[in-house]
């Protein structure tokens, strides 16, 4: 199972800065691109409630878009959840 998945959509400046932030912190990371795949963008809004992207998994669980990623860079988290992922 890939530890970090990201649903993006083309053309989508919160999805660069995802896989940006991601990249800088070399995280290797599955990408998967939602646009146009209506079931898939439906299934995202089941499991995390929201209708937009990126969203963000780790481990399997929804951890939101870039705000919460950016968010758990700074408070110093995001190394922790990645290791306790693993």
């Amino acid at each position: 199972m890939t530890q970090v998945l990201v649903y993006t959509t083309n053309a989508c400046a919160y999805c660069n800065a995802t896989k940006s932030l991601l990249k800088k912190k070399k995280i290797t990371f599955e990408e998967l691109d939602v646009s146009g795949d209506f079931a898939k963008r439906d299934w995202l809004v089941e499991k995390t409630g929201q209708r937009t992207v990126p969203q963000i998994f780790i481990g399997g669980v929804s951890i939101g878009g870039y705000a919460e990623l950016s968010a758990l860079e700074r408070a110093g988290k995001l190394d922790g959840m990645l290791a306790a992922a693993s």
